[in-house]
């Protein structure tokens, strides 16, 4: 058997540092040491071993929330309690798919975070429809497995930092795609993908229209069937023809790889009204919502038409890991788009809302994009963003590059009286960036608003770079700690689509244009 240098350096490096990554580094320590019980275990198994022990806590907290009978509470305790169960399965798959030892370490805090994520929209959901219920004895919350998984991205992150320095690696597997910037697409988009998405013809596995001229007259039915044909493995495609159609669109887990194109923004259109204010959860009011990873739309509008006064009412949702949006509308108040977890990338698209309508757990960086913020109610204030990253070693944020950020038609004659910002925090480790980018005269010379007096302004990372436009003067900007007018090219190459969102190693197989660099 040959001798291998490189395995034999990292497993003396694994055994060199297993106290150094031991649960004493973990933000909830008492809580990593009783669920591994060794706390000396080497560092590879550490991680294992942690993992392993959530999701035992996982699969327990399901059983028991399904096993509960809840018939007799009422309606938002319904609501809320299932979105939580769809929420803690789809947190026993990532932590699942974390156990691979094939994933690389940006994989696995990519789906860590997703799974923290599922726990802080699992209680929102009680929050925000005033359940009676009370949520900390449920299992969801009883069992810790919050902290659990705060434990876990530590964990990792420390296995990383080790394996980096030893071999002189530090970032390195973050950039996965040439960055000549030829392409305008991130290199997780196959060659057959790419040319999916530029092409002006596409042959579809299947055809809705509404007028009965394809195999379906909904998406909905296109999307079931999908799910039952394809492999997963292979690109399906499903052609929606002009026309507006009136329902909400589940993209299960099931459904990997699928590519849903229309004939055009304004086109084809998908429409919804569902909203907090009529008894949805934020989460669940989505006209169109995505979880199987590799999701693709092109030339589609995604709407949600409750309006400002009924509140959170969203457009799109997506928590498909490495989901691509190309040339696609979205329009809404409040909420429109949530980029809720995992790694996504939106290109040539249109943005339309008032409040935090662009929010999320995602790492996901908007490019070429427009985004346009409307005439708000009366007395509110737009805010472009709230990103909701909840700890320090998540691996999320919102990235704003090379787009423009200005006043839709019904808010420009009257902007001066309405306040508008580029963001605030919804989270205490809130981060998002905007990169050379055009803002327009809308945006009030503070930039930034506050969540909550000083809550998260010493722990969020906003930063802006090179923009340019009548908002774009950093001289009236926040002075909190968190706030950063960003100099430095390397700096902000850290928020570009080849670093941030590991774009290079993914879209360019999806053919969607993009700029890997600044």
């Amino acid at each position: 058997m040959a001798f291998n240098l490189s395995f034999f350096l990292l497993t003396l490096l694994f055994a060199t540092t297993a106290k150094a990554l031991s649960c004493n580094q973990t933000p909830f320590p008492e809580l990593c040491t009783s669920m591994v019980v060794n706390e000396n275990a080497q560092a590879i198994n550490l991680r294992e071993l942690a993992i392993r022990a959530t999701l035992a806590r996982a699969e327990l907290a399901h059983q028991l929330a399904s096993e509960i009978d809840i018939s007799a509470y009422d309606q938002p305790t319904k609501a809320a309690w299932a979105d939580c169960l769809e929420l803690c399965e789809d947190t026993i798959a990532q932590l699942n798919r974390s156990l691979s030892q094939s994933c690389s370490h940006d994989d696995s805090q990519t789906w860590l975070s997703a799974a923290l994520a599922n726990q802080q929209t699992c209680r929102n959901g009680f929050a925000e429809l005033n359940s009676s219920f009370h949520f900390p004895s449920s299992p969801f919350q009883s069992h810790n497995i919050s902290n659990a998984v705060s434990n876990l991205l530590a964990i990792n992150n420390a296995a990383h930092a080790a394996s980096a320095a030893s071999i002189n690696s530090a970032g390195g597997n973050r950039k996965l795609l040439s960055n000549d910037g030829k392409s305008m697409f991130p290199a997780w988009v196959s060659a057959a993908d790419r040319k999916l998405l530029q092409s002006s013809t596409v042959n579809a596995n299947l055809v809705v229209a509404k007028d009965g001229s394809g195999n379906y007259e909904t998406i909905s039915e296109a999307v079931a069937a999908a799910a039952k044909q394809s492999s997963g493995t292979s690109r399906f495609v499903i052609y929606v023809k002009a026309g507006t159609y009136n329902e909400q669109v589940q993209i299960p887990a099931s459904a990997k790889n699928l590519m849903i194109v229309g004939d055009g923004i304004d086109q084809t259109v998908v429409t919804g009204s569902q909203n907090v204010v009529d008894g949805s959860t934020t989460f669940r009011s989505a006209t169109f919502a995505v979880v199987g990873d590799g999701f693709i739309a092109r030339d589609i509008t995604i709407q949600n038409t409750a309006g400002p006064q009924k509140h959170q009412a969203v457009a799109l949702r997506s928590g498909s890991d490495l989901s691509v949006f190309y040339s696609c509308s979205f329009k809404g108040y409040q909420d429109t788009v949530y980029v809720y977890s995992q790694r996504q990338f939106y290109r040539n698209c249109d943005v339309y809302g008032t409040v935090d309508f662009i929010f999320g757990d995602a790492a996901v960086v908007f490019q070429n994009c427009n985004i346009y913020a409307r005439k708000p109610l009366s007395g509110q204030q737009n805010t472009v963003t709230a990103q909701g990253r909840t700890d320090p070693n998540e691996n999320t944020g919102i990235s704003i590059h090379d787009s423009v950020i200005a006043a839709a038609s019904d808010l420009a004659p009257v902007q001066s009286s309405v306040k508008s910002y580029l963001g605030r925090p919804w989270q205490q480790y809130s981060r998002t960036v905007i990169l050379k980018t055009n803002i327009g005269s809308l945006i009030a010379p503070a930039g930034w608003l506050e969540w909550s007096g000083n809550f998260a302004l010493s722990t969020l990372y906003y930063g802006e770079y090179m923009n340019t436009g009548a908002g774009s003067s950093t001289s009236g900007r926040v002075n909190w700690p968190g706030y950063h007018v960003i100099t430095s090219a390397t700096e902000a190459g850290k928020f570009s689509v080849g670093s941030f969102i590991s774009g290079d190693s993914w879209i360019p197989a999806t053919g969607v244009p993009f700029t890997s660099g600044l």
